[in-house]
């Protein structure tokens, strides 16, 4: 199943297969990827971010209570294209800040992003994106990104390009030649990103979503994403195959 050309379609199409996306990465965190201390919600709301998959731990879990299900299913350090490192701490957490919130309960881990246009239709829309992207880095809350679109006049060196400039100030170009971008962010006291440059046509690479420091499930993009397409009406599929 090859990246499609998701630019062929208004946002409204878009939207059908985003939304088929979300549930079935959500269905495959649930059924056997994440520990059993862990699960996946989607469409949670969280540090003012709209997240389209939100990872959470159940209360009252301990380090020690990890079991050996747990241990096969988070391994440490991902493979992919590229990685970064910030230099340091962010500057941001050691401003002082109390915010007051209504939570369930159960503590927010880890969330999924899938881009939409809206996300990058307009200079505050990327703006407001990036800000809240890096308000959940700064609480360690480890995202994936998952961005279909190629970079435009916004965000030249893409989606990750656009948040590492608000984290470190400045970016470096990545060495590649493929548009589209899925990052995976490790959140300690410094943060990394680990960066897989994709194309349309190519066959979608697993990616990592990190639990805690150093401890990641890999998730199976190309089987979510093939289960969402065929869920697509073929009136749009051909729309979007064509050419």
């Amino acid at each position: 199943m090859p990246m499609h050309d998701w630019t062929r379609v208004d946002a409204g199409i878009y939207h059908a297969f985003h939304h088929s996306w979300i549930e079935e990465l959500g269905r495959a965190l649930n059924q056997g990827l994440l520990p059993t201390d862990f699960y996946a919600l989607p469409e949670q709301q969280a540090a003012g971010f709209g997240p389209d998959v939100v990872t959470l731990q159940s209360r009252g879990f301990r380090d020690s209570d990890a079991d050996s299900e747990t241990a096969t299913a988070i391994r440490a350090r991902p493979r992919t294209s590229f990685s970064v490192e910030s230099s340091a701490e962010f500057s941001r957490r050691k401003k002082s800040t109390i915010v007051v919130r209504h939570v369930s309960g159960d503590r927010v881990v880890a969330m999924i992003e899938v881009i939409s246009p809206g996300n990058k239709n307009s200079l505050h829309a990327l703006r407001g994106f990036v800000s809240k992207a890096c308000e959940l880095l700064e609480r360690r809350i480890h995202l994936l990104i998952l961005d279909p679109f190629p970079p435009g006049k916004r965000d030249p060196h893409g989606i990750h390009g656009a948040i590492w400039e608000e984290l470190e100030e400045q970016v470096e170009p990545l060495p590649s030649s493929k548009r589209l971008q899925f990052v995976s962010y490790e959140c300690d006291f410094s943060t990394r990103g680990y960066i897989e440059p994709v194309e349309v046509g190519d066959t979608l690479p697993d990616m990592p979503l990190f639990l805690e420091p150093g401890r990641y499930v890999d998730v199976p993009l190309e089987h979510t994403y093939a289960n969402a397409w065929r869920a697509m009406p073929e009136r749009w599929r051909q729309v979007i195959e064509a050419g």
